[in-house]
């Protein structure tokens, strides 16, 4: 089953029709689905497949060459082998058959982890004769660090000859519901907020049995492939795992600052720096900003707050990690039971901010909002309120703030994910939360409610024009 990536097999398929040599670099973390995409693209075209693996450079070169020259290239008649990379890589022209000669070079930073040299022989050989050939060569790669910071760097060789750069992100909830069409709207939410928009693990539930089910049988269960994911991924990309096993699990259970990372780990700050900067390349770990925080202030690892980016590592961490040793012995009823579904609810909220914050953007793209916005993000900071006759400085948060380039027009959003409808209160609330004597300008009101909203809310709501999108229906103020 292959599902959600339409846009993505577009793009590949308008390059591959496209009049020019195509230089295109693919990216994204583990498990993301950048292999079946490519694989799905190819499908019904000739291909040089090529998937590299941790291997002498030696042996990395000859497997590519046997995959060459198994086309039936003019050079299989008198080679087994390609001499070098410059060699292997110049008779990509020579490919026979129609249309564009597509090489995708799979895992690519493996590759180069033996031989260097191998974006300087590739970058000499696109400038000099490649680009003028009609070819689509595709190099991918799960090393986002590698990816970023060395191969689309500036220092790189390959800087600028890249026709396409696509990073590969996880699906959005719309996209995820099509793997689950027959679970209820908060079944399918909460299918999102454990998995996350990651295909490998989406696949791995079953659409035709219960949430409950699937947590229990593909989740908790010994020997099931999600069992042991965090476990796998951890061991294949970092050393010291113990120590990255603590921090995850401290902002998994809400320590997002530095200072309460370090509390709860007792890790030296300075290192714990690293371990996060080494976790935010993997793209576990994101740090997140207050929307309208200036850049200056963002300078600094003492700022802002540590998020779990994954959903499937968040879940991990906040329900299973701690009960390992009873899933080790079979007590896997006990751990959903007792851990895992009573707090299941509350752990799914932080995922319908995401929902809703998903459904602005797209509102934004279509110019369905009042004004379009180029900011949007969760919001807080300490506003000054009047209590009891004193002033007095309170930490204030908004699920989700969008503002124009200018900030002149703001939309304030809050999402409430609870077994009741939202009442007239969540919109005061939300009103005063904000320092509009700060940020003056037109302000613009939504409320996210997965229950709905009582009739007084409602009645509001039409009056001031606030809008009010239930669960994932939108109720139009008018």
């Amino acid at each position: 089953m292959f599902l959600g990536r339409e846009e993505e097999l577009r793009y590949f398929e308008e390059r591959y029709a496209s009049s020019k040599a195509e230089l295109i670099v693919l990216y994204g973390r583990r498990r993301i689905g950048k292999t079946e995409l490519l694989r799905q693209f190819i499908a019904d075209k000739q291909a040089v497949f090529y998937a590299c693996t941790e291997c002498t450079d030696m042996e990395q070169l000859a497997r590519f060459s046997k995959r060459l020259l198994e086309t039936g290239m003019p050079a299989a008649r008198y080679l087994t082998g390609f001499p070098d990379w410059e060699a292997a890589l110049q008779s990509i022209g020579t490919i026979p058959g129609e249309g564009k000669k597509i090489v995708i070079l799979d895992e690519f930073p493996y590759a180069c982890r033996n031989n260097p040299e191998l974006p300087s022989i590739l970058q000499n050989l696109w400038d000099h004769e490649l680009s003028r050939e009609n070819v689509l060569l595709i190099l991918c790669g799960s090393s986002m660090s590698f990816m970023e910071e060395e191969l689309l760097a500036e220092k790189n060789p390959l800087y600028g000859r890249a026709t396409g750069i696509y990073k590969l992100n996880p699906l959005p909830f719309r996209k995820v519901r099509d793997f689950f069409p027959d679970y209820t709207e908060e079944e399918q939410i909460t299918a999102y907020a454990i998995l996350g928009g990651v295909p490998h693990y989406l696949i791995q539930f079953d659409a035709n049995r219960t949430l409950s089910e699937n947590i229990r049988e593909n989740i908790l269960r010994k020997g099931c492939v999600l069992y042991n994911e965090v476990d796998f991924l951890l061991h294949q990309e970092l050393r010291e795992t113990s120590v990255y096993n603590a921090i995850i699990e401290a902002i998994a259970l809400g320590s997002n600052t530095l200072a309460l990372i370090h509390t709860k780990t007792q890790i030296d700050k300075t290192k714990l720096s690293v371990y996060l900067k080494n976790l935010m390349e993997l793209g576990i770990v994101t740090r997140e900003f207050s929307v309208l925080q200036s850049l200056r202030k963002r300078e600094g690892s003492q700022r802002g707050q540590y998020l779990l980016t994954d959903s499937y590592f968040r879940f991990w961490y906040a329900f299973v990690y701690g009960s390992y040793s009873e899933l080790e012995s079979g007590d896997v009823e006990g751990v959903w039971r007792y851990q895992i579904a009573p707090r299941l609810h509350a752990f799914v909220s932080h995922a319908y901010e995401t929902v809703c914050m998903e459904y602005l953007r797209e509102c934004n793209r279509s110019d369905a909002l009042p004004f379009h916005f180029s900011q949007i993000g969760r919001w807080w900071d300490k506003v000054t309120h009047v209590v009891e006759g004193k002033k007095q400085a309170i930490a204030e948060e908004i699920d989700c703030v969008a503002t124009d380039r200018e900030r002149r027009e703001f939309l304030l959003a809050e999402c409430k994910y609870r077994h009741q409808p939202a009442d007239v209160e969540v919109l005061t609330k939300l009103k005063k939360k904000f320092p509009q004597k700060k940020y003056p300008g037109t302000y613009h009101y939504t409320i996210f409610s997965f229950w709905g909203f009582t009739e007084r809310l409602e009645s509001v709501a039409r009056e001031e024009g606030v809008l009010l999108r239930r669960g994932t229906e939108q109720v139009s103020p008018g």
